[in-house]
């Protein structure tokens, strides 16, 4: 079955890599909970011209790579039904590069989910460029699958985070995130974090924090309103805290299933794709 207009699929991309099957199996476990398709995505480029020292074996090059990715939508196909075996589940093979592929895909797609690493990730690497680039470039929400691999055979207990800054992008990730934690059946904990707004640091001996906590306090409460309205079968516990986004997220990440965040925060500039708390969750998070 094709994606249509009316029921988008959670895509995955798949390129052999063990990374890559704990994303699909990911993904799977999402789209079930969704109760949407599951759409593999495997691309690869043709070689240009011949291979480099057998010019004369009379191998079909194009074939042998075919046969070789199409296997990896196999694999990733039944590992996929092991997570969820009435899935609907469609394998697709796609003739480019990895990240335009994946970002043509996103314009059609409910969730994105990848691996951090590829086929090619190299171990000291803490991110792979694929995960990076689909992350800043992508039409529709990315997931990054890092940290172990949970035990399917319970639920998972764990809250979902979100960090809320008040950007049009955090209020994206607030929504997706509510609807994460209602989906799963588990809490969300709301991080705000206010001593990046500080601006001149010669000022904080000067300043009343208890006052400026209880307004940052109000400040999430009213980021929040609405939502805690839209799902009130999410609990929430509010986080404020005078520390640093990135290090108070990564700390959350520890203790979650999912930490979700906009792509870009309030301090961002437009010319940057991913803004610096997002960029440390994709290389640090535990979740």
């Amino acid at each position: 079955m094709g994606q249509n207009q009316t029921q988008r699929a959670v895509v995955a991309g798949v390129d052999g890599s063990e990374c890559g099957l704990q994303a699909v199996r990911w993904a799977a476990a999402e789209a079930s909970q969704r109760q949407l398709p599951l759409r593999l995505v495997a691309a690869h480029a043709w070689p240009s011209g011949g291979l480099v020292g057998d010019p004369g074996l009379g191998v079909d090059y194009r074939t042998v790579l075919r046969d070789v990715v199409l296997g990896h939508l196999a694999t990733a196909a039944a590992d996929a039904r092991q997570v969820a075996p009435e899935l609907d589940i469609e394998q697709v093979e796609v003739t480019g590069y990895p990240v335009p592929v994946l970002l043509g895909e996103s314009a059609q797609a409910e969730i994105v989910v990848l691996g951090d690493r590829g086929l090619g990730g190299f171990t000291g690497l803490l991110i792979g460029s694929v995960a990076v680039e689909v992350t800043a470039h992508a039409s529709c929400p990315v997931i990054v699958v890092r940290g172990s691999e949970p035990d399917r055979t319970v639920p998972r207990p764990e809250p979902v985070v979100v960090g809320v800054d008040g950007s049009p992008t955090s209020e994206a990730a607030t929504a997706f995130a509510f609807e994460a934690a209602s989906l799963r059946r588990v809490p969300l904990v709301a991080v705000h974090v206010w001593r990046d707004v500080l601006v001149d640091a010669t000022m904080a001996p000067l300043l009343d924090w208890d006052v400026i906590d209880s307004d940052e306090r109000e400040v999430l409460a009213e980021r929040l309103a609405g939502w805690t309205e839209k799902y009130p079968d999410v609990p929430v516990r509010r986080l404020v805290a005078r520390d640093r986004p990135a290090r108070a997220l990564v700390e959350e990440s520890g203790r979650a299933q999912l930490v979700v965040v906009g792509s870009r925060g309030r301090g961002g500039f437009h010319g940057l794709l991913l803004g610096s708390v997002s960029q440390a969750l994709l290389h640090h998070a535990h979740c």
